[in-house]
């Protein structure tokens, strides 16, 4: 579940935890209906965003306290949570407290202590937020192989729209209480639904306009953008409530700019700023109408194109979501 803050992901999760009772709605696991059901008699295990571990106990002790408040007998306890401290690679720092771990390391003590019970749902709320960016890209790699290692269905809260495009199966973008879209991490990135989810997921050029004229065959619309900029996009599969004279959001992302693509749909440009990071070049475009347009060129090879210049873009239709506003 992704979102901006205060859209309701995390009140969702505790409703499924059953912290929360709802006020319509129904929960179910399995078809079964746990609305009614305490929250300790659901068998979820929870990682939260602080990892809210036991201070005055060692790792082994923080994560075999599940088990201990389930009764679970002494043998069978030590063996699971040796299990999980394999799991997650973390059996040579059994004896240790949480004040002499990395944040990396309790975060896999938490993700160890929700796992030990063997839950039915394991919810993590944005449990990589306290950590820096490198550590965060490395331990959602591990969430996502434990989470295949065990089959355990996750469900994980995040506002970080590459973290969620990268650790998902599915993804439900929410927004003021609301679920906006349902989908793969691809279905939501390449074909929104909605101008919300298009701006959230990602960082796309938005240019607005009016619908001149619908091609219903092909898919597309032509827009004339302010500034006077005709363009040519493509609209959602299910355009039928579009028509021309609609007020709509026409969604470029940067990526998409500078392909080899061949297409029609050609711009004399301005280099306003040229910026070389390594694995990219970042540009800033000025098109005919006085709009800025930002570009991002992968695997940069030879000379860039320096600020100042000009040069010839094509942007293809089918990469131009056309959603009403």
């Amino acid at each position: 579940m992704v979102g901006p803050s205060g859209c309701g992901k995390t009140t969702a999760l505790r409703i499924i935890a059953g912290f929360y009772r709802p006020d319509i709605g129904s929960v179910k696991f399995d078809n079964t209906e746990m609305s009614g059901t305490a929250s300790y008699k659901r068998n979820t295990g929870m990682v939260f965003q602080n990892y809210a571990l036991w201070p005055h106990m060692n790792v082994y002790e923080n994560i075999a306290f599940g088990l201990r408040i389930r009764k679970v007998g002494g043998a069978d306890r030590i063996q699971r949570v040796r299990r999980v401290l394999d799991i997650v690679k973390m059996r040579e720092y059994s004896e240790r407290f949480p004040n002499q771990l990395s944040g990396g390391q309790q975060q896999r003590v938490a993700l160890a202590r929700a796992l030990v019970i063997e839950p039915s749902v394991l919810l993590l709320d944005e449990p990589l937020s306290n950590l820096d960016a490198k550590l965060r890209i490395e331990m959602r790699s591990e969430i996502r192989r434990i989470q295949r290692e065990l089959s355990i269905t996750t469900i994980y809260v995040t506002h970080d729209q590459a973290e969620a495009l990268a650790i998902a199966d599915r993804i439900a973008v929410l927004n003021v209480g609301r679920v906006s879209q349902v989908g793969s991490p691809r279905e939501i990135y390449q074909y929104p639904e909605s101008a919300f989810v298009a701006g959230f997921m990602g960082e796309p050029n938005i240019l607005a306009g009016e619908i001149e004229i619908i091609n219903k065959e092909a898919g597309l619309a032509r827009i004339r953008t302010e500034g006077n900029l005709v363009l040519e996009g493509r609209l959602p599969s299910d355009f039928s409530a579009y028509a021309a004279g609609d007020r709509v959001s026409c969604f470029i992302r940067p990526e998409a700019i500078l392909g080899n693509e061949q297409s029609p749909q050609r711009f004399q440009v301005k280099v306003m700023e040229a910026s070389y990071q390594g694995q990219t070049d970042h540009y800033v475009f000025e098109l005919p109408n006085g709009c800025l347009l930002r570009a991002i060129r992968f695997n940069p090879i030879g000379a860039p194109v320096l600020p100042g210049e000009t040069m010839t873009l094509q942007l293809p239709p089918e990469k131009i979501m056309v959603l009403k506003q």
